[in-house]
Parts: C-alpha cells; sequence; structure tokens
C-alpha cells in the first residue's frame, strides 16, 4: 500500500469519519490480506468509496461511472482515489482491461454493482459486469453492505452524526466458465452476488433482492 495512501486513510479519512459519523465495521477478519479480490457492494452515497477504502485494509482500486470524470468538481476527486472511467452502456472493453489488469497485479478492485446511486436506499438490479468478471478470472468475490451513507446530504445531517455500518461478508467463489458466457449464467451469477450483499443488510435495504428465490444456483 503506498505511503500516501495510507497515510491519508489514516490520518485523515478515518479521524473523519469517527468525528462526522458513528462508525462501525463488521466482518473485517473476512477480507483477503493478498491476492487478487473483487469488492462489492451496494452505493447509496458518493461517500461510499472512500468509506470502502477506510473500512477495508486493502489499496482498492475503484470501477466509477464515466461521467463523473467529466465533472470539475468531483473529477479531480475520483482520479485522485484511484478510480477508472466505465461507460454504463453497453459493454465497455476498455473498462473491462483495465479492470482485468487491476486484478492481474493483485489487487483489489472495487465495483457497485448496480451501477449508480440508488435513489431510495434499496438494491436496485444489478448489472453483469461484476459476474462476467468473476466468471472470466475465478478471482473471490467480497460482498459488502454499506447502511447509514443515505442521510449524509447536508451539513445538518453531519452534525447529528448518522450512523454509519459497513458489514463486510465471506468472500464468495464463482466456477470459472471458459469460452463466452452465456446471458442465463450471466444472470443467475449477478443474483447469487446480490443476494449475499442484501443478506449483509437490514430488510428494507434489500429491494428486488430481498425474496427467497435468487443467487442459489452459482458458487459455494
Amino acid at each position: 500500500m503506498p505511503w500516501f495512501y495510507y497515510l491519508g486513510i489514516m490520518f485523515i479519512l478515518k479521524p473523519l469519519l469517527h468525528m462526522l459519523t458513528r462508525w462501525r465495521v463488521n466482518g473485517k477478519e473476512n477480507v483477503p490480506a493478498h491476492g487478487p479480490v473483487i469488492i462489492v457492494s451496494n452505493h447509496l452515497n458518493l461517500v461510499d468509496p472512500p468509506l470502502l477504502s477506510a473500512s477495508i485494509k486493502r489499496r482498492i482500486v475503484f470501477m466509477a461511472k464515466e461521467e463523473l470524470f467529466h465533472s470539475l468538481i468531483l473529477g479531480p476527486l475520483v482520479r485522485g482515489w484511484h478510480a477508472f472511467p466505465v461507460r454504463r452502456e453497453g459493454l465497455d472493453r476498455e473498462a473491462l482491461r483495465q479492470a482485468q489488469q487491476v486484478l492481474g497485479e493483485g489487487l483489489a478492485l472495487g465495483m457497485f454493482p448496480e451501477g449508480a446511486r440508488s435513489a431510495t436506499a434499496q438494491l436496485q438490479r444489478a448489472r453483469a459486469g461484476t459476474s462476467l468478471l468473476a466468471l472470466r478470472s475465478g478471482v473471490p468475490v467480497l460482498p459488502v453492505g454499506i447502511t447509514g451513507t443515505e442521510k449524509i446530504k447536508s451539513p445538518i445531517a453531519i452534525l447529528r452524526r448518522p450512523e454509519v455500518t459497513v458489514n463486510i461478508g465471506k468472500p464468495l467463489s464463482l466456477t470459472p466458465i471458459d469460452g463466452q458466457s452465456t446471458k442465463a449464467q450471466l444472470v443467475s451469477a449477478t443474483d447469487f452476488i446480490m443476494v449475499r450483499i442484501a443478506e449483509l443488510l437490514p430488510p428494507s435495504y434489500r429491494g428486488v433482492y430481498g425474496g427467497d428465490d435468487y443467487g442459489r444456483s452459482i458458487g459455494d
């Protein structure tokens, strides 16, 4: 982990989180200490990427929607936060190549499978990018559930120190598929991953993945 990244998290980000929120992390023991891993989480607020970086003791390289990089304010921030752009429409082969390069270097790749922040705080239907990477690479997937950051919307909300919780689940293994993945395989793998995220969230956050008929056919 680069020294400036470590110092920024230890002496700036973590103190800010403790000062402005009631921040709690569960399941730290589930984080692989070394090797490539795809970290996947629900997405409630722009603060979620730095929150994950502070909560998980790995250097995380994030995949972020392309639009953020064109923002005068947010663009420099997402670049500085070890992110690279992805187009949300269609298959972005360049983003896929960069993601595979990150994993090939043994790093942690951060992804939000829903593709955008949830306006309701409930899980939305996820895109297939995470499962495509996992099925191609055989890299473990680490599910994470975030609650509370949806309340960080104004200075008044910060003054109330909202309770923010990060629940880290056990790594998931998806059996790699040789050749081209079918649509059915991608849908099944995506549901499997999203249900594991849902299980780390209170029922009111689970949204479309709150039922009992998802994600039982792929993985361990």
